[in-house]
């Protein structure tokens, strides 16, 4: 007898390993820098905004995410037309090959690179195309170019690359971008763009007005402190946008999202206070670690990364011991978060003495 089966690309779907919770240690404060979060709360205005929004929570939210479209149109100086927002931007990756991308059609991003890339590749149908990330952790945009063929859809840049941290410069991205065709979607992956402090930073907005193909994806995970509800955005000209916007789900972006992510925008000059610390306490980090014989990627996000081979479980179950979980790369390396002064401290403890 047979039973009803999913198409056949589900099965090669790989699994998404999400940054687990600190171990419980009795006597000790454990600290969670396995997943890049912001680790100071929400500021109390943006609070108050999520109150507001949960108590009429018997109500659908604005499917148009009008008031958000409009605050980010008025932040960004981009029309309300170039928007789409989506349940972070790891949705704006499945909408956008949703939208562009048949069975077979091939998608060319770094590797490692943004764990969800091949999983919604792959779940789309599509077919990964990876370039190995050098050996400093940064694209090989030059290869990049190389790999793109006639069934490319989309390119993935992910600046500043997660996990290993690099991010690309102005003047590479315009010359990858003279090279690669205009019929090819290149997506500007900036989740950590606040944190970026290098010269010649690319400037996304400026890019994408410059370039049809180019879609931004942004998000309020990260910087603004809101990964629990979920809020990303892509920028692009309007076509690019109202396609985003037509495979979205309907009322994917709750309200208390919305009302959220409206509050941070309002904030922000608060919120890039904090963003200005975490930068100051990921240049400690980085120097620390280098002063103890690390060599670590230039770290552009608010994490470094470790380049471990074999000894990367070793690694994190060491990090575990001194109450820090970090997120393991099996075989490849570890990510750790920029978080508490305590958590960093003890990271550095652990640059001390695990052997290298």
């Amino acid at each position: 007898m047979t039973s009803p089966q999913p198409r056949p690309n589900v099965a090669a779907i790989p699994a998404y390993v999400a940054g687990r919770p600190p171990t419980v240690r009795p006597g000790m404060t454990s600290y969670k820098l396995s997943s890049n979060e912001n680790p100071y709360p929400p500021l109390p205005g943006v609070i108050e905004a999520a109150h507001r929004a949960v108590d009429v929570m018997n109500r659908y939210p604005d499917m148009g995410n009008t008031a958000l479209y409009d605050a980010l149109s008025a932040r960004l100086q981009v029309p309300v037309g170039d928007l789409a927002a989506a349940t972070g931007s790891v949705a704006l990756i499945y909408q956008l090959l949703t939208a562009f991308c048949e069975p077979g059609d091939e998608v060319v991003h770094a590797w490692r690179s943004f764990e969800a890339y091949p999983i919604a590749i792959a779940a789309a149908a599509a077919t990964s195309v990876t370039v190995p990330v050098t050996l400093d952790g940064r694209h090989d945009l030059d290869a990049m170019i190389a790999a793109i063929g006639p069934r490319t859809r989309c390119v993935m840049v992910c600046t500043p690359n997660n996990p290993t941290g690099p991010a690309v410069t102005q003047a590479e991205l315009d010359a990858f971008l003279d090279a690669v065709p205009s019929d090819v979607l290149v997506v500007v992956d900036e989740a950590y763009v606040e944190f970026v402090r290098m010269d010649d930073p690319v400037d996304g907005l400026a890019t994408y007005r410059r370039h049809a193909n180019v879609v931004l994806f942004r998000t309020f995970s990260k910087a603004y402190g809101l990964a629990g509800f979920r809020v990303g955005y892509a920028v692009a000209q309007e076509p690019l946008a109202a396609a985003l916007r037509a495979v979205s789900l309907p009322f994917g972006v709750s309200g208390v999202a919305q009302a959220a992510a409206i509050a941070s925008l309002d904030a922000e000059k608060a919120l890039l206070e904090r963003v200005e610390s975490l930068v100051a306490e990921r240049a400690r980090v980085e120097a620390g670690l280098r002063a103890e014989g690390w060599e670590i990627p230039d770290a552009q996000g608010n994490f470094v990364w470790f380049e471990l081979g074999e000894r990367t479980v070793e690694f994190a179950s060491a990090a575990d011991e001194l109450g820090i979980v970090v997120r393991p790369f099996a075989g490849e390396g570890a990510r750790v978060s920029v978080g508490e002064d305590e958590a960093n401290d003890r990271l550095l403890e652990l640059a001390r003495t695990f052997p290298h």
